[in-house]
């Protein structure tokens, strides 16, 4: 070993190289302040070999970068962690750089003849900013995807050449794929080259000055081993058990893949951003307009902070630099806090609205997460596909738009009366009522209350809707519902609607063999209760052919009660209620909706309602 060592030593002079940086002696000896840099190299390794494990296994393109992102977090071995140690990695590194940038201005060690070494410092602090920004849209999800959206905007703003600098960046004229391309190429190629570049130059012209110690004086100079190395040592371990407790306690996130064509109102940039994000909210900044608040002021903050070397050759010039950075920093700082309280604690219309857009957001990425782990997995058309045909998804979206007011939940506001009954929850995940064993319960039992609502409907409709609370079936339920009631009757009262039910054919209802489907049966066939008949059979008025039989029922009268409240009865209902349900003599007072919605939304709607959708089971994985 002794051979080879002196061997690459005559070749390389690596013994010098050691010993000048192990033994290189430290002004007032060694400190606390001074571990930041070596944090910030050890956190930049760590990056570097966390992403080229990810990169290993991303793709970067538009319809794949969400699914290979997916990949890493919830199949490959160790993904969540590497991806969560690479994710909060990242955002330590800005934290370290302030620390690092706080100790080497308070200290003087920007002044000569260490300038180059500040300004290259200030290189790497926009580089290490860069990496941040690129990274964000790399894992192509909703979030990523419109908060970088903001900043390709805001490079538009600058004068003269903002709009080429854009495009440059973008890849062309449109927000997409080749923005993704490019970023990548920016994240993980050139970004990373030139922070190793300056680096080097950093590192370098480090050595050559030295440590530049506040007070050399307070202590006799130490060499480098093993005093500093020990302090460096132990920050470095800090910083990585720090960034592992984040990992294991908050992980890192994967919202929705991608949308253009579903807004994202809660899109913000990271959090080392907001701070910039907040200010050009201020009306006055708004007035003076974006190129103003996003490049021409932070441009002049900036030129101050290069400028510092040379405003400490005046007097007094020192002291306000520090002032001047600790201002910047409290401005920095109390503009985050006040984006941070606004969105998360105020109370007003624009940030209720954030917080219910975040946990839509939060819903939706797990949603999706959920469906790439299904059996189907992730179909060949993209992750984009799984929300988008997601009935879970979908269909309260559609119940919001054009089935709520009329059907109103009973939590919600709303300045009209309701026109008809409730159907389901105003919680997009609460349960759907309409067609439920309760729901039946109460058209048998209980029709003018059950339907009560439609009294308020005015117009054309207003007509119908008073036939069919005077129709025969109110006068049916009023008439049989008591009898139903009666405690003799309760078998056969749950018995019929479980037959009623069951031609759902809903995950949860009874098979045909059941025998409380089949005793059902002879109740809707025959009208014949343990105490009592009804006046008239439900076979006399209503057509229905039981699923799986060739023979139906009853035909050739509406309402058509075939697979009542499943998913081809409600289908036909929605499309053409009159048609499928009342036909040509009947009263129906809903509209069609076979204009306003495609086959496929109605589809989404439809499926939704009647609960057909997948859900994981129990204790499913996707928990990283």
């Amino acid at each position: 070993m002794n051979r080879f060592i002196d061997w690459l030593d005559d070749r390389t002079g690596i013994k010098n190289i050691i010993h000048g940086s192990l033994f290189e002696p430290v002004p007032g000896g060694a400190r606390w302040r001074y571990v930041w840099g070596s944090t910030l190299v050890f956190t930049f390794f760590l990056q570097v070999v966390t992403g080229i494990c990810l990169w290993m296994a991303y793709s970067p393109s538009a319809q794949t970068a969400w699914e290979s992102v997916y990949y890493i977090q919830y199949e490959m071995t160790l993904g969540w962690l590497i991806r969560g140690l690479h994710h909060f990695a990242a955002q330590a590194m800005v934290i370290l750089l302030v620390f690092h940038l706080v100790q080497v201005v308070i200290d003087g060690a920007y002044k000569a003849p260490r300038e180059v070494n500040f300004w290259l410092g200030l290189i790497l602090m926009q580089i290490v900013l860069g990496l941040g920004l690129t990274g964000y849209l790399l894992p192509w999800d909703q979030k990523g995807y419109y908060a970088t959206q903001v900043a390709t905007e805001i490079m538009r703003a600058a004068p003269v050449a903002g709009p080429y600098i854009q495009k440059l960046v973008q890849g062309g004229s449109e927000y997409g794929h080749h923005t993704l391309t490019r970023f990548f190429a920016l994240h993980a190629g050139i970004l990373p080259g030139l922070l190793v570049g300056f680096l080097v130059l950093h590192l370098a012209i480090f050595r050559r000055h030295g440590v530049h110690a506040k007070d050399p004086d307070r202590a006799p100079a130490a060499p480098f081993w093993p005093d500093q190395v020990l302090r460096d040592a132990v920050a470095c371990l800090a910083v990585l058990a720090g960034l592992l407790g984040l990992v294991l306690w908050k992980g890192s996130e994967l919202s929705a893949p991608a949308n253009p064509g579903e807004p994202f109102s809660a899109a913000r940039p990271e959090w080392y951003y907001l701070f910039l994000f907040r200010f050009l909210k201020f009306e006055w900044v708004e007035h003076l307009g974006l190129a103003f608040g996003a490049i021409y002021l932070p441009g002049i903050l900036m030129l101050i902070l290069v400028l510092m070397p040379l405003i400490a050759k005046i007097r007094g010039g020192h002291a306000f630099n520090v002032v001047y950075l600790w201002l910047v920093l409290a401005g920095a700082g109390g503009l985050t806090g006040l984006a941070l309280y606004e969105d998360w604690y105020q109370d007003d219309e624009d940030s209720r609205d954030f917080r219910a857009a975040v946990a839509t957001a939060h819903r939706d990425g797990k949603r999706a997460v959920a469906l790439a782990h299904s059996p189907s997995g992730i179909p060949p058309e993209g992750a984009i596909t799984l929300l988008r045909n997601d009935p879970l998804t979908q269909g309260p979206k559609l119940f919001r738009n054009y089935c709520i007011d009329c059907h109103q939940p009973e939590d919600g506001e709303f300045e009209i009366p309701p026109q008809a009954p409730m159907l389901a929850s105003l919680d997009a995940r609460g349960p759907v009522y309409f067609g439920s064993r309760d729901w039946i319960r109460k058209v048998l039992t209980d029709f003018a209350n059950h339907f009560a609502p439609l009294a308020n409907i005015e117009g054309e409709r207003a007509e119908a809707a008073e036939l069919i609370l005077e129709g025969s079936m109110a006068e049916w339920s009023s008439a049989n519902g008591p009898l139903l009631n009666e405690p003799a009757n309760a078998d056969d009262f749950e018995a019929l609607v479980e037959f009623l039910y069951a031609q759902s054919m809903r995950s949860d209802a009874s098979p045909p063999d059941d025998p409380r489907v089949i005793r059902g049966r002879e109740i809707f066939e025959t009208g014949a209760l343990t105490q009592g008949e009804f006046d008239s059979a439900c076979i006399d008025c209503h057509a229905m052919h039981v699923v799986g039989e060739e023979e139906p029922l009853s035909e050739d009268m509406q309402p058509i009660l075939t697979n009542y409240g499943g998913n081809d009865w409600l289908r036909a209902f929605i499309a053409d209620p009159q048609s499928h349900y009342a036909g040509e003599y009947g009263n129906n007072a809903m509209p069609a909706f076979a204009g306003q919605l495609s086959p496929h939304d109605i589809d989404m709607l439809a499926r939704w309602m009647t609960g057909d959708y997948y859900l994981p089971p129990e204790g499913d994985a996707a928990t990283h």
